[in-house]
């Protein structure tokens, strides 16, 4: 493996270095389908017959306890971490637990972790520009010419994540929200397929989070989001179907009032310290 392949796959950084469009057929049912997953870490069941489904171009909210099994899922889903047992589909063609996670990458899976992980010396326009769907190796990428394209994509993207007037920037200026919306921007300019945002509004302020919650909604259609978030004042804002997940399964699911007014949801969320 050369040393920017390798680098490439080490570091999460490049996790969405993903082409322009992605090769998922959703003619036949959802972009994303788990059915029957299970995976245990030293006896302990981080999943336990996990069955979820998420349509093209929906956005749903994951919520539940700590230990419920929505990182694990996450991991899952980007090749991160093997199952024992169970499927997971994106789209009718291609079984995630058959690729690695370059190649889900390579399909349209983006995922933001919840510290936001951006080239700090660089200005947020550069961060975007390395971030586009061309030649991925990272001299050719730094030494290529800008087409008008690009440069319209850009734009865009500037627009979308409310960071127009900070584009000449460094990065590492940026407060810890423009921060998140810079990552989120660099994984759209992938036009990835799926999105997978965890815990986006943690340390953010209430105006970031107002944002944030703009920013989201506007996806949806253009991508399928999935947002893990503890913030339930913010998932209400945001939600148009929310999972519950309780020891590794979905307890609950539903729009918002409803699994909140759910008696299962509410003993669990009041016991919230089993971890």
């Amino acid at each position: 493996m050369s040393l920017l392949k390798e680098m490439a796959t080490r570091d999460r950084v490049f996790d969405f270095l993903t082409p322009r469009t992605s090769p998922v057929d959703v003619t036949h049912g959802p972009i994303l389908y788990l059915e029957d997953v299970s995976v245990s870490f030293d006896g302990f069941k981080a999943i336990n017959d996990l069955n979820l489904t998420i349509d093209d171009g929906e956005l749903r909210c994951i919520i539940g306890p700590n230990g419920a099994g929505k990182t694990t899922m996450m991991d899952i889903i980007t090749g991160k971490t093997r199952p024992d047992s169970g499927s997971v589909w994106f789209g009718s063609r291609h079984d995630l637990l058959r690729m690695s996670e370059p190649e889900i990458a390579t399909l349209g899976i983006g995922r933001k972790f919840q510290k936001p992980t951006v080239f700090e010396a660089l200005s947020v326009f550069e961060n975007l520009e390395l971030a586009m769907a061309t030649d991925k190796r990272i001299f050719p990428t730094l030494a290529a010419r800008m087409s008008g394209e690009t440069r319209a994509r850009i734009e865009e993207v500037l627009e979308t994540i409310h960071l127009k007037e900070w584009h000449a920037r460094e990065a590492g200026i940026l407060s810890h929200g423009q921060k998140q919306w810079l990552e989120i921007g660099m994984l759209l300019m992938q036009k990835p397929r799926l999105l997978l945002v965890d815990e986006p509004v943690a340390g953010m302020t209430e105006q970031e989070m107002e944002r944030t919650a703009e920013l989201l909604t506007s996806l949806a259609g253009r991508q399928s989001v999935v947002v893990v978030e503890h913030d339930m004042g913010f998932v209400r804002s945001i939600a148009r179907k929310v999972t519950v997940l309780h020891q590794g399964a979905v307890l609950a699911e539903g729009s918002m009032d409803a699994v909140s007014s759910d008696p299962k949801v509410v003993e669990v969320y009041l016991g919230e310290s089993d971890g």
